[in-house]
């Protein structure tokens, strides 16, 4: 029995490395292609530019937040758990602020200003 649970937690602990490493890898992806097009709408004076921007960090920052908390499944002491509590903690409230940003923007763009 105790074989078995041993074999289950690294057959899990494997799983769950595995997916921190892709989501890891699919978040620096999104962001590093949106840095790229977003900076290539800059050039180009794209008027969506800081939308599409924005829009990008916040989805790689979500998957960045995904492995974060995949990762809170593998840690194992009191000092690690709290460091990833203050990463999600951090990366939660730059997306919250993110969105924030976003709504604003958008808003201004329709022409809604918030003394209407």
């Amino acid at each position: 029995m105790q074989e078995t649970y041993l074999m289950m937690e690294h057959f899990l602990t494997n799983i769950t490395n595995l997916a921190i490493v892709l989501f890891e890898f699919i978040g620096v992806g999104i962001i590093i292609y949106s840095g790229i097009r977003g900076f290539w709408k800059c050039l180009r004076k794209a008027e969506d530019t800081k939308i599409y921007l924005a829009k990008g960090l916040a989805m790689g920052l979500e998957f960045k937040m995904g492995s974060e908390i995949l990762r809170t499944v593998v840690v194992r002491e009191w000092k690690e758990i709290a460091l990833v509590a203050g990463i999600i903690a951090l990366r939660a409230a730059l997306t919250f602020l993110i969105h924030w940003e976003i709504k604003q923007e958008e808003n201004q763009e329709k022409g809604i200003t918030k003394e209407e």
